[in-house]
């Protein structure tokens, strides 16, 4: 499989992905499915020896560029590296790209690469949670997060397993043009809504999180209906349980409370409606569920840490399609 780049804006965000083997070939996949759904972003995978990569559990890939792409990117990931040592020169080219104001990132085992070129020193991160462990022991400096999907913390991100890798980079697309266009590169790669990053890991499930789930359809069932006043009764009735394992299987299945997670769509519809309309406040949070504006104002301070009103003006141009 050759990774081709695929037709982008002129004023595309540049993002360099920097493979390490031994990886898999679903996570190397990963930024490209995401970032390339929507038309902003020009994504080169690159690694200190280009040409044929093996990788582990599929097919050999072909990664074209070396590392001379991680210069001039505006967001910098590592992927793979299953916990071991990174080349040298990848670890140079992090650092160069750190102190160039690069935003830097991981996925999953691309934790370890980051400890390993000190960039992580005195930060939050987080990493694959049967492998944080590991990382907390060889990093002692590093505040490992074992439970959280991603963190953020001193401008580096980092991120848990597949799933949360996913997560990650649609939230780094909503950093960049707001949640409608994030929910948009969501639906293109079809997979769900980005979830929050405080969402646990799902350690006590070996299920896929949200993906053909027992209580998926009321997921999806309540989407539609965030504009009403739903209650654990009202959820429970629709799955056709009782609310006490409503709530447990919700929990397995999200790491959220059915109530929690309610919150957190409706604040993501909220900044739908303030990217995509002119709707009055109160009106967005009546379509929301959110109730008033006061309720609006109080939930996306603690959410996403701007007043509505601030949220729209930076983002409302992003969901129209303005590259930023």
């Amino acid at each position: 499989m050759v990774l081709d780049p695929p037709r982008v804006t002129e004023a595309a965000h540049r993002v360099a992905a920097v493979i390490l083997p031994p990886v898999l070939g679903f996570d190397v996949s990963i930024p490209l499915m995401v970032f390339h759904s929507v038309p902003f972003y020009d994504v080169r995978v690159c690694t200190a020896r280009p040409g044929p990569m093996p990788t582990v559990g599929g097919p050999d890939i072909v990664v074209p560029d070396g590392l001379d792409a991680v210069e001039g990117a505006d967001t910098v990931i590592a992927v793979g590296s299953g916990g071991g040592e990174a080349p040298p020169e990848a670890l140079d080219a992090l650092r160069k790209a750190a102190a160039g104001g690069a935003r830097i990132a991981s996925l999953c085992t691309g934790a370890f690469v980051l400890a390993q070129a000190g960039l992580l020193d005195g930060l939050r991160a987080t990493t694959h949670w049967g492998l944080a462990g590991e990382l907390a022991t060889r990093f002692p400096s590093v505040d490992v997060q074992p439970d959280l999907l991603f963190v953020e913390d001193g401008g580096v991100f980092t991120s848990a397993g597949a799933a949360a890798a996913i997560d990650l980079c649609l939230h780094l697309i909503a950093v960049d043009y707001g949640a409608a266009v994030a929910h948009t590169a969501a639906r293109l790669a079809v997979v769900p809504p980005v979830r929050p990053g405080g969402q646990s890991q799902f350690i006590e499930t070996p299920l896929p999180p949200e993906r053909g789930s027992w209580l998926a359809p009321t997921r999806a069932w309540a989407l539609e209906h965030l504009d009403r006043p739903l209650t654990l009764a009202d959820l429970a009735g629709h799955a056709g349980t009782s609310v006490r394992t409503l709530s447990r299987r919700f929990h397995a299945e999200t790491g959220l409370s059915p109530l929690q997670w309610l919150l957190h769509r409706r604040v993501d519809r909220a900044r739908e409606l303030l990217e995509t309309t002119g709707l009055p406040m109160d009106q967005v949070a009546r379509k929301s569920g959110l109730g008033s504006a006061d309720s609006l104002r109080k939930h996306m301070a603690v959410r996403v840490g701007l007043t509505p009103t601030a949220y729209r003006a930076s983002f409302n141009r992003a969901a129209a399609g303005v590259s930023r």
